[in-house]
């Protein structure tokens, strides 16, 4: 696994100049046009990086862009990998890794979920503040890649609350109307049953999706710092639940897509 991630970094630097990017975003399931926010020095299809896999979702263009947000240096996965996809969840946060080793210091995550929480609204921005882990693995079972970081790393702060707190204070100044929540994550691709959403409700989730903690596990690992945003795509409550499309899914994205950018873009320029 070092070599496999020291050859795609190696890779990586070669074809761009080795760029030093500070800051790494995640987008999300119809989240990808935070990328026209960014004066771009460098794209990489992920095709071409080295044991990156490649995206099969429609609406992830997979690509690994490189160039400056908000005034910093900024590596950009526009498109992301899931589980159920048929990757393992080594592959799933092999990029998360390899960013860590071109330098990145914190981690910035956007994905589409459905609204657990009856307040809730679709196009809704809900900061993360906490998770549930239903996925069926994770990536740090198996031998510890020490190099990485230790065996049994403490998640009792998986998202900086310095950066929420920071997230607030921007949305605040913006009058963006954002939420706070706990997100859990499930394997899917399947959405779930109405049983399933009261039970998710039940055992403390605000939100459900199918991704982000896989590579909040593995950043977690490595000492790097996660903010994370979830756009609510659909409702899940009792009474509002409805048939979804991908359709529907985007169009919501694409509703909440410019505040969830100014929240990103702001709360990069804060950082020191």
């Amino acid at each position: 696994m070092i070599q496999q991630l020291q050859e795609a970094t190696d890779f990586i630097r070669s074809k761009t100049n080795q760029y030093q990017p500070d800051f790494g975003v995640v987008l999300g399931t119809g989240l990808g046009a935070l990328v026209q926010d960014i004066s771009i020095q460098h794209s990489l299809d992920y095709a071409d990086i080295p044991h990156f896999p490649v995206s099969t979702v429609e609406s992830h263009s997979g690509k690994l862009i490189f160039g400056e947000l908000g005034g910093r240096n900024v590596v950009v996965m526009q498109g992301r990998f899931h589980y159920y996809e048929g990757y393992s969840m080594d592959q799933v946060v092999f990029p998360i890794r390899v960013m860590k080793l071109l330098g990145v210091k914190k981690l910035f995550v956007s994905n589409a979920a459905g609204g657990l929480d009856p307040e809730y609204n679709t196009s809704d921005l809900m900061v993360i503040t906490d998770h549930i882990n239903l996925q069926p693995a994770n990536p740090l079972i198996g031998k510890n890649i020490d190099e990485l970081g230790p065996r049994f790393p403490d998640m009792s702060e998986p998202y900086s609350q310095h950066l929420v707190q920071q997230a607030l204070d921007i949305a605040n100044q913006h009058n963006l109307n954002v939420r706070t929540g706990v997100y859990v994550s499930v394997p899917g691709p399947m959405l779930e049953t109405i049983a399933e959403y009261k039970y998710l409700r039940t055992i403390g989730a605000d939100a459900v999706g199918m991704s982000t903690v896989p590579e909040v596990i593995a950043a977690v690992h490595m000492n790097l710092p996660v903010f994370a945003v979830s756009v609510i795509t659909d409702l899940c409550v009792p009474g509002k639940i409805k048939k979804v499309v991908l359709l529907d899914i985007l169009e919501a994205a694409a509703k909440a897509e410019p505040n969830m950018t100014l929240l990103i873009k702001e709360l990069i320029k804060r950082q020191g």
